[in-house]
């Protein structure tokens, strides 16, 4: 089971930390990463890390505001967010693979259940 939290309301060019906890699962053995979706559009690829979190991949409309990392002692996974813009508003899901830091959704087999991001001005 994975778990988001962290998001809210937040102006823009400010910052968020979403965090992503595994329970009854180690996370440590799986690549995570983070996706968003907005009504009416297909979930879109944000970021994602390897298992032991020496690779780390980006969607080129967040590099370099937003950082992936993970704390397998802890079975978290984190995104730090900065300087948020509006078209970053959606829900985030964090989500789970066996393979090493893919890209494609479908490469993922477990899912959480999102948690809101809604950035204003």
């Amino acid at each position: 089971l994975l778990e988001e939290s962290g998001g809210g309301l937040v102006q823009i060019g400010g910052s968020l930390r979403l965090s992503c906890v595994a329970s009854g699962r180690d996370i440590k053995a799986y690549a995570v990463g983070w996706f968003r979706q907005t009504p009416g559009k297909e979930r879109e690829f944000v970021a994602a890390i390897s298992w032991n979190g020496g690779s780390t991949r980006y969607a080129d409309s967040v590099k370099g505001r937003f950082t992936i990392s993970r704390d397998n002692a802890e079975n978290t996974v984190y995104l730090q967010m900065d300087s948020l813009k509006p078209e970053d508003t959606a829900i985030y899901y964090c989500a789970a693979s066996g393979l090493y830091a893919p890209v494609l959704a479908t490469a993922y087999q477990y899912w959480g259940q999102g948690t809101q991001v809604t950035t204003s001005s």
